[in-house]
């Protein structure tokens, strides 16, 4: 658990350690700390403040996943007077954010998620950010460009665009009317074939390549929940 402000580190600490299923390893105060306890302790997840001294929480998360190969997860902790930040986090590998005024259950769902290997994309922030930013970014933002789209399948583009615009894999089957397998099958075919590690990086692809305009957000989180 790594942020500078003492109270919110405090705070988040003291919540997750009342579960059975959750240990805290270590607390760091800024950036530089949460790299050597990453590297020392190698966490599954790292929670971390995007704006820390010494080094930044998006560096930091860059460096945690690099140094495990992706054995740890990387949530990001943001306000809304960070927005700005969103999009480089889940760019640097980040596995989701959650906003620093989360309850306690969404506090313990996004750990929870991202700890499975899923991305955690907080309720009412992520689609809107990225809809703002995605379309200000130049092309190539991404570690590896996706290949072409007309590798995908007419239902696996559709799938995508679904994902985008924050449809659960629940949801997604509802709509196309296939089974929730069926749609896990599309997902998986189609993050192998654009290079995609998780929705999050699905999300930010479907807005770099203009798939899906920028608009209202969803009162939901964006597909959360395994592939």
């Amino acid at each position: 658990m790594a942020d500078d402000q003492t109270v919110v580190r405090t705070g988040f600490v003291n919540l997750l350690s009342t579960q059975d299923d959750i240990e805290i390893v270590g607390e760091a105060a800024d950036g530089e700390q949460a790299v050597a306890l990453a590297a020392a302790r190698r966490p599954d997840v790292a929670l971390l403040d995007i704006r820390m001294p010494k080094m930044d929480g998006i560096q930091a998360a860059r460096t945690i996943l690099q140094e495990s190969n992706g054995a740890t997860k990387a949530l990001m902790l943001t306000t809304f007077d960070l927005d700005q930040y969103v999009f480089d986090a889940l760019a640097a590998g980040a596995s989701g954010f959650l906003l620093k005024d989360a309850t306690f259950p969404e506090l313990l769902h996004a750990v929870r998620v991202v700890a499975g290997g899923d991305a955690m994309l907080a309720p009412g922030v992520t689609r809107r950010l990225i809809a703002e930013y995605a379309g200000r970014r130049p092309g190539g933002s991404l570690a590896t460009s996706p290949p072409a789209l007309e590798q995908l399948t007419s239902r696996e583009l559709e799938v995508l665009l679904l994902i985008a615009r924050g449809l659960s894999n629940a949801e997604i089957a509802k709509r196309l009317t296939i089974t929730d397998h069926t749609v896990k099958t599309h997902i998986n075919r189609l993050f192998t074939k654009l290079e995609l590690r998780d929705r999050a990086q699905a999300v930010i692809v479907a807005y770099e390549l203009g798939l899906v305009a920028p608009g209202p957000p969803r009162n939901r989180g964006c597909g959360v929940g395994p592939t």
